[in-house]
């Protein structure tokens, strides 16, 4: 047998049926130190060093990944090399 009951409330009448804290106080300051950093910082985020630093390691990860296909499949060979 299932039974199935559908209770319609707020997340603070939720919070507070449940005996949990009211955290929204806490969310809103959390946010709005959040926004500050980002504001903060927002200067100092330069679209270019970023690119590179990712495109960079794309490139490392991709070399990495072939080594390690030519690695596994040399291996796979018996250890032969072709000419």
């Amino acid at each position: 047998m299932k039974v199935t009951i559908d209770i319609e409330c707020t997340p603070l009448e939720a919070r507070t049926f449940l005996g949990l804290p009211n955290v929204e106080t806490l969310n809103d300051f959390m946010v709005d130190q959040m926004k500050q950093r980002v504001e903060q910082n927002i200067n100092q985020m330069q679209p270019e060093e970023i690119l590179k630093t990712w495109s960079s390691f794309g490139v490392q990860a991709q070399d990495q990944f072939m080594k390690l296909m030519q690695s596994a499949a040399t291996a796979g060979m018996g250890g032969f090399k072709a000419p």
